[in-house]
């Protein structure tokens, strides 16, 4: 009875289950977009923009615009009645909401176009390429348009609905952009003839003055741990630098996209030239120089020891350093501090020649391997803010000028009131909302008369312009304070959305930070244009009419990506929306009267370098510069000091970059980093062991007791050396120091060292070698000593001995003399002394006679 009632119940479940589910499934259909920042689940469909045309609204254009893009299933059941449809938010007035406006709801882009069938069902995986057209204007109003009546940048949303599998229709997900409008087109007519309605262009009256930094960095690559050497040929972490530079790589796109936009001979566009500046990291130009003479490859990245390959690269960087030669010898050049590093932990460093490397040589090194000028005396950081401390190491070696965020300077006293808003400015009513600092205009440039150098430091000179381009010292030599040169934050976020691998920038309000890889690549770069246009087609007499653009240091954009921002701001300045500013005429401006003060941001000290590898750096800094001192610099040697332990001052360096810093997860840089710096503490312990003095091995015997010592010391080392000897001399023993002596390169040298020795018995002196100023060299050893010499006693016996001696002598002479018999004759028998006598005779006659008779022949 129980089993039939069993069956029944299972029964009655099969037939009543798929009736029951609808309900259930019916409230997960209605999923919420994810575009920008948003997010869902579950989510069916996957809406991606491929294309708008055009990318930027001017009278001229075509007064339609066409999109296209994609929409994925990437749900587990089909979806049925897809269609899409265009809205539009109101132009945006304020900078913060060129992305703020991005994660507005739905319900805020009220102007709705007609929504259009795509697919009558998308299966799991399917996918379906679409293309949307809508009038920009319709004067009749009977034809859905998107109602854009006069310039300004507009937010634009693609909604898809559709249907689930046991669901029913909803919003299933949009992708979001902006249009800059730059002019309004004229409205054609209703029936396709005249245009009733004419083009509205944008005012010209106040063009925005504009500069634009075009940067070429990459991560650190190099291998750490390998000083330098006469061949000059590195190790490298990996070969994607090779790729890279090569046709169709990352720098050689952006490198490309550049020679186009600016041209050359008779077809070069001088306003748009004069507008961009080459911000160039010396770490890449060493390492691209490093790979033209040939360079290996690790097998394994994470095996810095093992097994390595030769690189391929070589003829790739020799092509693309050639190509970069030639464009920075005709246009704006600046230096980026080495390998991206962070300026407020090199600071916390402390060692000076460490962070003379670190920012002050990379100009020399930008000139010497790019034969041009650049310009001097101002830092670009990478983390766009710093805190008092990098302020100061940057004005106490010569720097006039900081390039940082807007938001990294707030006017003098006005901390507290920064402090209360803070620089998310979230509130529980508003997630999206940005702080009023975040929002309000920056002067161009600011002082921070809190940033003083100790001493007032000249700015240094302009060099002598080769190229015809003019270099300018870019702070007041006059004025001891730090000068701030701010950019605009909104424009630098959307700019670093551009490309792959988008990162967020830690001076990004975090009221609007997202993963912007929810996006496709052509919606950031159509956010990416309209950044760029907003302060152009805003004058506002609170802000200044001026445009510094800053994209991120690591920047990743294709080809024509680039172009479609070099010919957007080149369309700016050929519409009179701005002119082209240099970026030494900015640098050079008088700062604002207000006094101001640096805000260290709180995304930038999160992402900053870690506190625990400051010590380590510290030490191995100061270990580099002891050794760099008791090297010698021979002449016409092959390899200098300078030469041999840079590369190893290069990787400290390179151990405080903010390169991969700006992802949630910082164990893979810290990792990285760690690595690095195990591989320096290696090296430099074995170049510290490299020098020292051999062992005899076994007891070294003098033959007096004022024989010298002979001692063996060893040099390793592919320069020559400054030593001295530490010799522990035990109380018998008195050894004269030799003072300061020098050891070939990879050689040996003898020392005679003088000693005196009291003492007959095993001594054991310990000896060692250490630099001029006292730093052990090497590993110590021990000398055992035995001499022959008797000491004291055996000086008082010889002397009694002698003086017998002459006393016994003088008494046998004086009775000769005196005719006497000796009494120590006594007992000698005569004849045999006569014996003796006629011998003795004989035997001079016949050497005489043998003399002579050779003498005759």
């Amino acid at each position: 009875m129980t089993r039939g009632l069993f069956r029944i119940f299972v029964a009655v479940l099969t037939i009543l289950g798929p009736v029951t589910a609808l309900p259930l499934l019916d409230g997960t259909a209605v999923a919420q977009p994810s575009g920008s920042g948003t997010s869902s689940n579950p989510k069916f469909l996957k809406l991606s923009l491929d294309s708008v045309s055009p990318t930027t609204v001017t009278t001229a254009s075509d007064p339609l615009l066409t999109v296209s893009g994609t929409v994925t299933n990437i749900g587990d059941r089909w979806v049925d009645d897809v269609s899409i449809r265009i809205q539009r938010a109101a132009a945006i007035t304020a900078p913060s909401g060129l992305r703020a406006t991005l994660r507005l709801d739905e319900v805020s882009y009220d102007v709705n176009g007609e929504f259009e069938d795509v697919a009558l069902r998308l299966n799991p995986g399917q996918r379906k390429q679409f293309t949307l057209s809508i009038p920009l204007r319709s004067e009749s109003g009977t034809t859905s348009s998107l109602r854009i009546t006069e310039p300004g940048i507009y937010p634009l949303l693609l909604n898809v609905n559709g249907e689930p599998a046991y669901g029913t229709q909803a919003r299933l997900d949009d992708a979001r952009f902006l249009l800059p409008v730059l002019g309004v087109p004229p409205a054609p007519g209703e029936d396709g003839s005249g245009y009733p309605a004419p083009a509205v262009p944008s005012p010209t009256d106040a063009p925005v003055a504009t500069t634009l930094l075009w940067p070429l960095a990459d991560r650190p690559r190099q291998v750490a741990g390998h000083p330098g050497n006469v061949d000059g040929k590195v190790e490298l972490t990996d070969d994607e630098l090779a790729a890279s530079l090569g046709k169709g790589g990352r720098l050689d796109q952006l490198l490309s996209a550049l020679e186009g936009a600016i041209g050359g001979g008779t077809t070069r566009d001088g306003n748009l030239a004069s507008a961009v500046c080459l911000a160039v990291d010396p770490d890449l130009l060493l390492t691209v120089r490093s790979m033209t003479r040939g360079y290996r490859v690790l097998a394994s990245p994470s095996d810095p020891d093992g097994a390595t390959r030769a690189g391929a690269g070589a003829e790739n960087a020799q092509i693309w350093l050639d190509r970069l030669r030639t464009l920075a010898g005709s246009m704006c050049t600046v230096a980026l501090p080495f390998a991206q590093v962070d300026l407020s932990t090199l600071a916390a460093v402390n060692d000076p020649a460490l962070s003379a490397r670190a920012i002050t040589e990379p100009a020399d090194i930008i000139d010497s391997i790019l034969s041009t000028s650049s310009v001097r005396g101002v830092s670009l950081p990478d983390s766009g803010s710093i805190d008092a401390s990098a302020g100061l190491l940057l004005r106490n070696h010569g720097f006039g000028t900081a390039v940082l965020a807007s938001t990294a300077t707030i006017p003098q006293g006005a901390a507290d009131w920064a402090q209360s808003t803070s620089e998310s400015g979230r509130t529980a009513a508003d997630p999206n909302s940005v702080s009023p600092i975040a929002d309000s205009a920056s002067p161009e440039v600011v002082r921070l008369p809190a940033i003083t150098a100790i001493s007032p430091t000249p700015a240094p000179p302009p060099p002598a312009a080769a190229n015809g381009t003019p270099s300018a010292a870019p702070a007041p030599a006059a004025d001891p304070a730090l000068h701030a040169v701010t950019f605009d934050i909104w424009s630098a976020t959307a700019l670093a959305a551009v490309g792959s691998n988008p990162p967020t920038p830690p001076f990004t309000p975090s009221g609007v930070r997202y993963d912007v890889t929810n996006d496709s690549r052509a919606a950031r770069l159509q956010d990416a244009l309209g950044a760029i246009s907003w302060t152009a087609l805003n004058p506002e007499t609170s802000r200044p009419r001026s445009l510094l653009l800053v994209p991120p240091q690591q920047w990743g954009p294709n080809r024509d990506e680039a172009t479609a921002l070099l010919r957007q701001v080149d369309m700016l300045l050929r519409g009179n929306l701005a002119t082209a500013r240099p970026f030494h005429d900015l640098v050079a401006l008088p700062p604002d009267p207000q006094p101001y003060e640096l805000d260290y941001l709180p995304q930038v000290a999160q992402d900053a370098v870690p506190d625990r590898f400051v010590l380590p750096v510290r030490d191995q800094g100061r270990r580099i510069s002891e050794m760099m001192r008791a090297l010698v610099d021979v002449p016409e040697a092959e390899l200098t000091p300078h030469a041999f332990l840079t590369p190893l001052r290069d990787d400290l360096i390179r151990t405080l970059s903010l390169s991969d810093r700006r992802a949630d997860d910082t164990a893979q840089p810290d990792t990285f980093a760690q690595r690095r710096l195990d591989q320096i503490i290696r090296t430099m312990d074995r170049l510290y062991r490299s020098v020292t003095v051999l062992p005899p091995g076994g007891v070294y015997t003098l033959a007096s007791e004022q024989s010298p010592l002979l001692l063996v010391a060893r040099n390793d080392l592919p320069v020559a050396i400054r030593v001295r000897f530490r010799i522990e001399a035990p109380a018998e023993t008195e050894i004269t120091d030799p003072g300061e002596q020098q050891l070939p390169a990879n050689g040996s040298r003898s020392f005679q060292i003088p000693t005196e020795v009291s003492d007959s018995r095993n001594l054991v002196i310990p000896i060692s070698l250490t630099t001029s100023e006292g730093i052990a060299l090497g590993n110590p050893t021990q000398v055992s000593v035995r001499s022959n010499a008797y000491g004291q006693p055996l000086a008082i016996i010889t002397g009694c001995a002698g003086l017998l001696l002459l006393l016994l002598a003088g008494r046998r002479l004086w009775r000769r003399f005196r005719g006497q018999p000796d009494p120590a004759d006594e007992g000698f028998d005569p004849g045999t002394r006569r014996r003796v006598n006629r011998y003795r005779r004989a035997r001079s006659r016949m050497l005489r006679e043998q003399e002579q008779l050779q003498e005759t022949r």
